[in-house]
């Protein structure tokens, strides 16, 4: 017990420290000033996992097609405005994209940046509403551990990210990931209007590809950067590697599972894609497509409108 709590007092005298080199900058920012609002919805929103399909098992699924287009469509706009904030930016500030420090100062750019940064982090934690409906439509099984992993720790890890180094190098992967959410949300929002627009998406199989590249950039970028010297918090690049390294491995499986296997031994599911965070969009699936000529396919149950 007298080493449990000398750990305690270790990890509490540890953050004392670590907020002294925090951006003072982002102190006063909605959820900045602590940590407690980013776990708070995050305990919540694994409550939220637990929960939520004992209260919708017995329960006729949610359609939410209407609520679905705004959402994903809303997530299109505000994606494109962090991917175009830090574009615009980091050309202003005069940004290297091999080596760029942080840059605490309050220069005009520089507070730019980090309000796109903070914009971004609070978009990793609006997307928790993935999760949402996929349970309320009762798509329990879409719920993967990638799907979790990702998710969870994008909202807590963002938010480390912005107390501390809300400039320099951050803006890169943020760009990157920003623009591919364009694209993702994008395709969600045509998808969630049903099959007259569903099958002239083909490009969803790249979406995929696209992220599985954009983490082998991330470790590149991360390990030029560590092997030149980069002035940038080494520990940031370390856990980039590392974090990549675990989404190289877990999309790799993802993207074998749905278009590598054998037809006689892929899942029923495989052929409906996500963002490549499980087998379907945050509330659609192929399954559920019915055709209109005359053919349409019998549903389980009755589905509640909105």
């Amino acid at each position: 017990m007298e080493a449990v709590t000398h750990f305690m007092n270790d990890t509490v005298e540890f953050y004392r420290w670590s907020l002294t080199i925090a951006d003072k900058r982002v102190e006063k920012w909605p959820m900045m000033s602590s940590p407690a609002p980013t776990l708070a919805i995050s305990c919540l929103y694994l409550l939220f996992l637990w929960a939520g399909p004992k209260y919708m098992q017995n329960r006729e699924p949610f359609e939410l097609r209407k609520t679905l287009i705004v959402y994903n469509f809303s997530m299109v706009i505000l994606n494109f405005y962090i991917a175009k904030e830090l574009l615009l930016g980091a050309r202003a500030a005069g940004y290297s994209y091999l080596c760029q420090p942080v840059s605490y100062s309050n220069d005009v750019n520089e507070v730019r940046i980090a309000s796109a940064l903070w914009w971004y982090y609070i978009s990793k934690g609006v997307e928790y509403l993935d999760t949402v409906f996929f349970i309320l439509r009762r798509k329990f099984n879409q719920v993967s551990f990638l799907h979790v992993y990702h998710h969870c720790t994008m909202f807590i890890l963002w938010w480390i990210g912005i107390k501390w180094v809300p400039g320099g190098q951050s803006f890169f992967g943020a760009g990157i990931n920003s623009s591919i959410h364009v694209l993702m949300y994008g395709y969600y929002g045509l998808a969630a209007f049903g099959p007259k627009i569903q099958k002239f998406l083909w490009w969803k199989k790249y979406l995929t590809i696209i992220q599985m590249i954009q983490f082998h950039v991330t470790i590149g970028h991360a390990g030029y950067s560590l092997y030149t010297g980069c002035p940038f918090p080494a520990w940031m690049q370390w856990a980039l590697i590392g974090y990549a390294v675990t989404f190289i491995i877990l999309f790799g499986n993802f993207y074998y599972q749905t278009y590598r296997r054998t037809p006689h031994s892929a899942p029923k599911a495989a052929k409906s894609v996500t963002n490549g965070i499980s087998t379907a969009t945050n509330g659609y699936n192929k399954l559920e497509e019915v055709e209109e000529n005359g053919k349409k396919q019998q549903k389980k149950g009755r589905v509640k409108r909105e």
